[in-house]
């Protein structure tokens, strides 16, 4: 019995370490292998929002294969209309930058002559007594003997012979030169991956509509018995998160957008097609929305009101609208059927967050709430499901 007590003692810190290793080891391939792992996700959770209307092409006896084809054909040209949509009221934006810009440095000299006047201000209270403490250190050291001097001679042999003048400008131009290239160049490599990572999802999606059947049969064949019917409840189940946690932000931002848009408009602010979608999917980040919904009108505003009234009322009405979307319609068309509780939203924006940076606050949530679905329905993992339910 002591001899059973002690292997089991012995074995269990290895097992611990090897699964804290796992876990490191995991850590470290999304974090590495983020730009991948963040375009399958991405994929994934179109392919699982766009799948009920593949079904809808079906039911008029199209082909899957076809019906896929529509979908993504529809999903991207819903996108070019918005980007162009949006392009055509940017281009406006553009055209009126030099009256913000001028508009800005105003304000800027506004506000460093205030700092100016502050820290003069500070200064003929602090000066004077820094002065009675210069007068005592330079009494004190006044006191003090000089420290012995080296001679002439030896302060020229310890000093480096001086480099010639296109040494010296070599020197510099290469110092100026390389930290330009490697930010240039770490900047545009950046940008190709994510580029070229982005013009995967469409393929990624239709073929992952096209091949459903083969694919959901392929993964429920990895099972047997009873764990077959938990693998086919869990992917059902990571599909309706998605599904509710990005149609229902989606729906959410429209009311967002048109009431926006309208409150603008009646405002009197410049471009309110484009601000007003802006601040009103801004406002769906969460914890940071309302601050960050704030910035579009607030910039729009500048070279056209300059009284401190105007903006109150905008914050105050953005806010409103805020406020009234995150208490009352995000709870029934979010919240009803993603059922995490604040802690475990705010511990998973800040890991994925941490991991994927801006993409991991957008795909944190629904992440967690497929994590969610899969604890519901795996009975050994149904305690961790009620650790992250609401």
């Amino acid at each position: 019995m002591e001899l059973l007590s002690t292997s089991f003692s012995v074995r269990k810190p290895k097992v611990t370490g090897t699964f804290l290793a796992g876990l490191a080891a995991v850590v470290a391939l999304l974090y590495f292998g983020r730009v991948f792992f963040i375009t399958v996700t991405t994929a994934v959770i179109l392919a699982f929002i766009l799948d009920p209307l593949v079904a809808l092409f079906m039911r008029m006896r199209m082909p899957r294969g076809l019906a896929s084809f529509f979908t993504c054909s529809l999903a991207l040209l819903f996108v070019y209309f918005s980007v162009l949509a949006f392009y055509t009221q940017a281009l406006g934006l553009l055209a009126d930058l030099p009256a913000y810009s001028e508009r800005i440095n105003e304000l800027v000299d506004v506000v460093v002559s205030k700092l100016e006047h502050t820290e003069a201000s500070i200064n003929n209270i602090v000066v004077p007594k820094r002065l009675q403490r210069d007068a005592k250190t330079a009494q004190i050291i006044s006191t003090q003997p000089p420290a012995p001097q080296k001679s002439a001679s030896k302060r020229r042999s310890a000093e480096p012979p001086p480099l010639p003048a296109s040494s010296i400008q070599e020197v510099r131009l290469s110092q100026e030169k390389e930290p330009i290239v490697n930010t240039v160049y770490s900047y545009l490599r950046s940008f190709y991956d994510v580029l070229l990572m982005a013009s995967f999802v469409p393929f990624l999606v239709y073929f992952m509509l096209s091949w459903r059947d083969h694919l959901r049969r392929g993964f429920l064949q990895l099972f047997e018995g009873p764990d077959r019917m938990v693998a086919g409840k869990s992917w059902e189940g990571i599909a309706d998160m998605a599904r509710a946690y990005v149609v229902g932000n989606f729906i959410l931002g429209l009311f967002l957008s048109v009431a926006s848009s309208l409150l603008f408009w009646f405002a009197g602010l410049p471009f309110p097609l484009l601000v007003g979608p802006v601040s009103a999917f801004l406002s769906l980040i969460p914890y940071i929305g309302m601050p960050l919904a704030l910035i579009p009108p607030f910039f729009a505003a500048l070279p056209v009101h300059t009284k401190v009234g105007f903006y109150l009322i905008i914050g105050s009405s953005v806010a409103f609208l805020h406020l009234l979307a995150l208490n009352l319609l995000y709870p029934k068309l979010v919240g009803a059927r993603v059922h995490l509780n604040p802690l475990a939203v705010t511990i998973s924006l800040m890991f994925w967050g941490t991991l994927w940076g801006a993409a991991g606050l957008v795909l944190g949530i629904p992440i967690t709430a497929g994590l969610k679905a899969v604890c519901d329905n795996v009975r050994q993992l149904e305690p961790y499901g009620k650790l992250l339910g609401d």
